[in-house]
């Protein structure tokens, strides 16, 4: 289908408007197919890549259900939650609730954000004020609904977004409590990158007759990026990522590590090597994590350490590598990863640290991605003997000479990298806060109590459903 401008979407007048003020001109292809199936009122089950503009493909035609029963009055009866939006981080509920407010900015229209790890009472009274549009985690959510400081009880369109992740992290059992508490009448619309089976079984369940919308193919990756492994002895890796970071002269880098401990000492040992890294995840505060985010955008640091939880909508323009320090576990994780970089038809290069205990992970995802991922050694970091041999396979190629950079990732001309024209047609836009929160957040990503007090239930439930 031939990309056509947003006016030819139907959009109404004061949401045309707001997409003309942002400088957006042409629908992207999820934006496109979804925004016509949303406003006829149907379910819909949504797949595309990361990038792609999913947040403007359900926001838009939400505020424009939404419009009819806008009100201007101050009163916080007039302005019950009629949409829901459940996201798996803050990072992400904050962004999405931010293109709320932009592409609604001339409606009548109230939005509010819930998340763990922020003050309640600033919450709460946000709440009192009446939203029509609340953007929340599951576990904020419900702590929010047990403290009888949310009701439920007309919300009309319920939103999934990253529905794949909530599953990841357990939140099987929240979702399916707070849609206890909703109106059987409604319409649902669920978004993801990737579609495992379980979250097959839950479309089952949630949606009706839905719409499906699928942009790229099953768990696919972007096809401007350039995969490469590296493999190295495993105590090498640090020195590897370093010698990588300073003779290629990489200036921003997303490197992925598996655990928060990890993560905070590979920043460590990489500001000794002079290094400016930082390290994002559950254990920083709200606050240390956004201005982390934003020292990162703005080149104050050339390396920003993640752990998979903590990079779920993250929205870095022109993004050019994303190293994997660490292989992740589920083949599903690295389409999450390397999503960050290729967007937008920009270039990304994906360069995974593949040590010998890695490799039946490589292996599960290259299987995944139907793609055989080039070998590059690095003289003076490859494992010895045999196991470089294995991990090198049959289609590898030749290491560079002692002390060069590896030919694959050698430093060279660089290509110009495509600009991104006005009216840039991804529609997506990183959420860029004005201030810090003012409070440090608890140290977790759900941290309430209410969250914790749940954690025993999800195994079993989860194994409920597989059994459904």
């Amino acid at each position: 289908m031939a990309s056509s401008s947003f006016d030819q979407l139907g959009l109404i007048p004061p949401l045309a408007q707001a997409v003309r003020e942002l400088g957006y001109e042409q629908p992207t292809p999820v934006q496109e197919q979804a925004i016509p199936l949303v406003l006829a009122g149907r379910d819909l089950m949504a797949g595309a890549q990361t990038g792609t503009g999913k947040t403007a493909a359900f926001a838009l035609p939400i505020l424009q259900r939404l419009a009819p029963q806008a009100s201007t009055s101050a009163s916080p009866a007039r302005h019950p939650v009629r949409v829901l939006v459940l996201t798996p981080t803050r990072e992400l509920a904050i962004q999405v609730e931010q293109s709320f407010k932009e592409y609604g900015k001339h409606l009548p229209l109230r939005s509010a954000v819930v998340y763990g790890g922020a003050d309640m009472d600033a919450q709460i009274r946000e709440l009192r004020r009446g939203v029509e549009v609340l953007v929340a985690t599951p576990g904020r959510l419900l702590d929010h609904v047990q403290s009888k400081t949310v009701m439920l009880n007309q919300v009309g369109i319920l939103t999934l977004d990253e529905a794949d992740r909530m599953l990841d992290m357990g939140f099987l059992p929240d979702i399916r409590r707070i849609i206890a508490l909703l109106p059987k009448e409604r319409q649902n619309l669920l978004f993801s990158a990737t579609f495992p089976d379980e979250i097959r079984t839950l479309v089952k369940s949630l949606l009706r007759n839905p719409a499906e919308v699928q942009i790229a193919a099953r768990n696919a990756v972007a096809d401007l990026v350039t995969h490469v492994v590296h493999p190295v002895a495993r105590e090498k890796k640090r020195e590897l990522l370093s010698y990588l970071v300073q003779t290629r002269n990489l200036q921003q880098v997303l490197v992925f590590c598996g655990t928060r401990i990890g993560a905070n000492r590979l920043a460590h040992q990489l500001r000794k090597d002079r290094i400016h890294a930082d390290a994002i995840h559950g254990d920083k505060s709200q606050a240390e994590r956004l201005v982390a985010l934003e020292n990162f955008k703005a080149g104050k640091s050339t390396v920003l350490v993640a752990t998979d939880v903590a990079s779920r909508g993250l929205d870095i323009e022109g993004l050019p590598q994303v190293i994997n320090f660490d292989i992740p576990h589920s083949p599903e994780d690295y389409v999450h990863r390397i999503g960050r970089t290729g967007r937008a038809g920009l270039t990304g290069e994906a360069i995974s640290l593949v040590a010998p205990p890695d490799m039946e992970a490589l292996a599960a995802i290259e299987r995944l991605i139907k793609k055989k991922i080039d070998r590059v050694l690095v003289p003076g970091f490859q494992p010895d003997g045999g196991t470089a041999a294995t991990l090198m396979g049959r289609e590898s190629r030749p290491a560079s000479r002692r002390g060069e950079a590896p030919r694959a990732t050698a430093p060279r001309p660089a290509a110009p990298r495509p600009q991104r024209p006005q009216g840039d047609p991804i529609f997506s836009k990183p959420y860029e806060p004005s201030a810090a929160p003012a409070a440090a957040a608890p140290k977790a990503e759900e941290s309430s109590q209410q969250s914790k007090r749940r954690r025993p239930q999800v195994a079993a439930l989860l194994g409920g459903l597989k059994r459904a």
